[in-house]
C-alpha cells in the first residue's frame, strides 16, 4: 500500500504542484477573493455516468486537482476519450469504452476508491469490471461491503482474486430493492449509476440525499434516466433501454467553500467566495453565524468575514445531509480554537477524523478527543471504542510548527492553522490537498498569505 508521503507526490504531480512542502508565516489575515469550480464529490461521479451515454457528454466547470486526473486516466484506459473544450469543461466519448487490464487500473487508481463507481457502467456497457484493492483519506473505515452487496442484489457475480475483485454479469442486471443500513453517499451512487440501464425497477431505502446527489440525479435525468426522490431517503429508479449523452454545468463545491469561509474566521479576515450559494450552506451558514462569523449573500458568491468581537463556543453534531457535514467540522475547529469557552465536536460520520488535531495541540491548541459520545445521543461509534468527541477550550495561542498533512481536509485545517499561528510554519505533504482544491497555492496567494516554496 502507498505510504502517505507516495500518495502526496502522486496527487500533487497530477495537477503540476512543484512542490510538497511550505513554509507559512502566520499571523496575517486572510483578504481578497477567490472562485470555485465544480464539487470534486459530483464530478468525478459525472464523469463515470458518461460511461452510460451513447453519445459525448459536456461536462463544465470542471476543476483541475487530482481526483479529476486519476479518474479520467481511469476512463481513458477504459477506451473513454476525454478531450478539453472551453476552459474547465471535458467532452468524454464512451464510445469506444473497453476492459482495461488490472495492472492499468491500479495505475492510475492510486489510492483512489472511485473504480467501484465504475462497475454498474461497465457492466452494463462490456459484461465485465476489475477493482484493485481501493485506497482513500485515512480518516477511518470505509469498506466496500454495501457496493459489492449492491451490485449482487443487481445480479452481478463477484470474484474475489489476489489482485483485487473481479464481476461479471452473464445475465445482464436487474432492478432490485436495496436498503442501506446507513445514509453511505458512496452506495447510494453505486445504486444509482446502477439501476438506470437495469431491467425493472429499483427501490432505494436509507439513501444519501446530499446535494451532489441530487445533481447526479440531474445528470442521469438528462441522459434519459427515470429516477422519483419520495420521502423518508426512498429513491425509485425505473430502468430505461438506452441512455444518451448529458451536457451539465457541475454544482459548487460547498466543501471548499466552508474551508475558505473557516479560514476567513481563523485569520480574522474577509473572503469572497465567488460560485458559493447560499441554498446548499444552511446548515453551515447557521452555525458560523452562531461562532461570531458574519457573511453577506450576493447573486455570484457569499462573503465570509470576522467581524471584530470574541468569538463564541459552539456545539456541533456531523451528520449526513442535511445535518452538519463532516467535511466541515475540520476548517471549523481551528477558527473555535479562538472562541472564547467550550466548543463541543461530535463526529458520527468517521470514526477516525480528528487525527488531524494532534498538529493543533502542538501548535498551542487545548484539544481533548474522547471516545464518549459528547453530541445529543449515542451514535454508531459509541460502543466501538472510537476516539470521535473532540472538546475544543479557548480562546487558545497558536504558534507555528512543522506539521505533516494527513488528509484532504485535514491538510486543509493544518494550512489554517499556520496561518493563523504566530511564527513560522512548515506543512509538508501538501499534495493531499491538491486531490480536492484546485490551484490552492495561488489562492493563498491572491489572498495575501505570506508562504515560501520548499523545494
Amino acid at each position: 500500500m502507498n505510504t502517505l508521503v507516495d500518495d502526496a507526490k502522486q496527487h500533487g504531480s497530477a495537477v503540476g504542484l512543484p512542490v510538497d512542502r511550505i513554509t507559512i508565516n502566520g499571523g496575517k489575515p486572510l483578504r481578497g477573493r477567490i472562485e470555485l469550480k465544480g464539487a470534486k464529490n459530483l464530478v468525478t461521479k459525472a464523469m463515470v455516468a458518461a460511461i452510460l451515454g451513447d453519445g459525448p457528454s459536456v461536462l463544465k466547470d470542471v476543476p483541475n486537482i487530482s481526483d479529476v486526473r486519476i479518474v479520467r486516466g481511469l476512463l481513458e484506459v477504459h477506451g473513454v476519450t476525454v478531450t478539453e473544450g472551453d476552459p474547465d469543461e471535458l467532452i468524454l466519448d464512451p464510445s469506444g469504452v473497453a476492459q482495461a487490464h488490472m495492472a492499468d487500473i491500479d495505475a492510475h487508481a492510486g489510492s483512489s476508491r472511485i473504480p467501484i463507481l465504475f462497475c454498474g457502467p461497465l457492466l452494463h456497457k462490456i459484461g465485465e469490471a476489475f477493482i484493485p484493492d481501493l485506497g482513500g483519506c485515512r480518516i477511518g473505515d470505509r469498506p466496500i461491503d454495501y457496493h459489492l452487496e449492491v451490485l449482487r442484489n443487481f445480479g452481478a457475480i463477484v470474484e474475489k482474486l489476489p489482485s483485487g475483485i473481479r464481476m461479471s454479469a452473464p445475465d445482464g442486471l436487474h432492478g432490485a430493492k436495496v436498503a442501506l443500513p446507513y445514509p453511505s453517499v458512496g452506495a447510494t451512487e453505486q445504486v444509482l449509476l446502477t439501476a438506470v440501464l437495469a431491467n425493472g425497477i429499483t427501490e432505494l431505502s436509507g439513501a444519501a440525499i446530499e446535494p451532489e446527489i441530487m445533481d447526479l440525479i440531474n445528470i442521469l435525468q438528462k441522459m434519459g434516466a427515470i429516477i422519483t426522490v419520495e420521502t423518508d431517503r426512498v429513491i425509485r429508479i425505473e430502468g430505461v433501454e438506452r441512455l444518451t449523452g448529458y451536457r451539465h454545468r457541475a454544482l459548487f463545491d460547498r466543501n471548499e467553500a466552508a474551508s475558505w469561509a473557516a479560514a476567513a474566521l481563523a485569520t480574522d479576515g474577509d473572503i469572497f467566495v465567488g460560485g458559493a450559494r447560499q441554498a446548499e450552506m444552511l446548515t453551515f451558514l447557521n452555525v458560523f453565524r452562531k461562532v461570531g462569523g458574519a457573511f453577506d449573500i450576493e447573486d455570484d458568491g457569499i462573503r465570509f468575514y470576522h467581524p471584530g468581537g470574541e468569538l463564541k463556543p459552539v456545539i456541533i453534531e456531523t451528520d449526513v445531509h442535511p445535518g452538519f457535514m463532516t467535511d466541515w467540522q475540520q476548517p471549523l475547529v481551528v477558527a473555535l480554537t479562538k472562541a472564547k469557552g467550550v466548543s463541543i465536536v461530535h463526529e458520527t460520520v468517521y470514526e477516525q477524523r480528528f487525527g488531524f488535531v494532534d498538529a493543533l495541540v502542538e501548535m498551542g491548541a487545548s484539544i481533548e478527543v474522547h471516545k464518549e459520545c459528547l453530541g445529543a445521543g449515542a451514535c454508531r461509534f459509541g460502543q466501538r471504542n472510537f476516539q470521535h468527541s473532540a472538546v475544543i477550550s479557548g480562546p487558545s495561542r497558536l504558534v507555528g510548527a512543522d506539521v505533516e498533512v494527513p488528509d484532504l481536509r485535514g491538510g486543509f485545517s493544518h494550512l489554517i492553522a499556520a496561518l493563523t499561528a504566530e511564527g513560522r510554519s512548515t506543512v509538508s505533504n501538501v499534495g493531499i490537498i491538491a486531490r480536492g482544491y484546485e490551484n490552492f497555492l495561488g489562492k493563498l496567494e491572491q489572498l495575501g498569505a505570506d508562504f515560501e516554496l520548499e523545494r
